[in-house]
């Protein structure tokens, strides 16, 4: 943890509430209280989980209830109007936009994604991979670790000559949209057998295993030697308490880099200023020397129409304290789960786009 111990001085664990399991629906609300549902992303699910009780101190009159269902799961609850929130690591498809064009995909905060392995005498050791080797995993051209790709790119470390079990999500996961537009926007071949999404046809690889959401990933990679995996940055403390490995990825420029603070902020420095004003642009692949290539926009996805006009002035009070410097975007909160806040610019797309709800 030493990359992250000197970032995150304050940091402490992620604290996870349980999801009312089965809470659904329209806000409501009971008892003088207005009831809002957050759906989806289980890389965004951490940091709700620590904003929902801070926010519901200084607003007991609003009930937030949070629920990790996947990146997919939550764009659906969105759209389907049982969410008031969908949180995701994605932002909506064109085809989605088109056919819903009363959602709004708000950014929240910057994340990352670590590629994680369990590989027995190397998990302290920082493997070097790329898109294309990635690709070739996942296709199941690479079947073996000491395959002559990886270890082209790992001079001097040696790998064991043993099958590759590549993990994958099982559920529609923003995780998988971001990992798969870094194989697409670097292989080719990913790109025209496979392409990109929250779901994908992953090409069927003997031994390769699908999970349900970042926990899924972390606990198949912890229970089983030899795998792979794309995780979400905010499970860094669990991955790192089962000392798993995790890459040096090669970015756009050529450069093998690590997620730490400063790989991650050069990516973001590279692209934000390309936001357009719906904010649906991809972070992955950025160009730099020190970008780290896979990095993203936290979402929410809402719903600009708002069926209790109540519940809208919780929803846009909540998503502009979730924004703001003073509020949701202190390192207090962000810092735990490895976020960055979204640049001035940014935030002033974002408070824009939350100035829509209810109108």
């Amino acid at each position: 943890m030493k990359r992250w111990q000197r970032w995150f001085a304050a940091a402490a664990g992620v604290v996870i509430l349980a999801a009312a399991a089965g809470c659904g629906g329209a806000a409501t609300q009971t008892g003088g209280k207005i009831k809002l549902l957050e759906t989806g992303s289980t890389l965004l699910y951490p940091l709700f989980n620590i904003w929902v009780p801070a926010y519901q101190k200084l607003h007991p009159q609003v009930q937030i209830t949070t629920a990790g269902t996947g990146s997919g799961e939550g764009i659906a609850d969105a759209i389907a109007g049982t969410a008031q929130i969908g949180a995701s690591d994605a932002y909506m498809s064109g085809p989605q936009v088109t056919q819903n064009p009363g959602l709004l995909n708000i950014p929240l905060a910057i994340s990352a994604q670590q590629i994680n392995y369990n590989l027995p005498g190397l998990n302290a050791t920082h493997l070097k991979l790329s898109g294309p080797v990635l690709a070739g995993i996942y296709l199941g051209k690479i079947r073996h670790w000491d395959n002559p790709a990886i270890k082209g790119l790992n001079p001097g470390v040696k790998l064991p000559h043993h099958v590759i079990i590549p993990v994958h999500r099982a559920d529609g996961s923003g995780d998988t949209f971001i990992f798969t537009q870094y194989l697409s926007f670097s292989d080719p071949a990913w790109q025209h057998q496979v392409g990109y999404g929250t779901t994908v046809g992953w090409p069927s690889v003997p031994g390769g295993v699908a999970m349900e959401g970042n926990p899924g990933m972390v606990q198949a990679l912890e229970s089983s030697p030899y795998t792979i995996a794309y995780v979400g940055i905010s499970w860094l403390d669990r991955t790192d308490a089962a000392h798993l490995g995790y890459a040096y990825l090669k970015n756009a420029a050529g450069n093998f880099v690590l997620p730490t603070r400063a790989s991650i902020e050069a990516a973001a420095a590279a692209k934000v200023s390309q936001t357009p004003a719906d904010e649906r642009i991809s972070l992955v692949f950025a160009p730099g020397k020190d970008s780290y290539p896979i990095i993203n926009y936290e979402y929410a996805i809402v719903n600009r129409k708002q069926p209790d006009p109540r519940a809208a002035q919780a929803l846009t009070a909540f998503l502009k304290w979730a924004v703001s410097s003073r509020g949701g975007s202190t390192a207090a909160f962000l810092d735990r789960v490895r976020f960055l806040p979204l640049p001035a610019s940014v935030v002033k797309l974002s408070l824009s786009q939350i100035d829509q709800i209810g109108k």
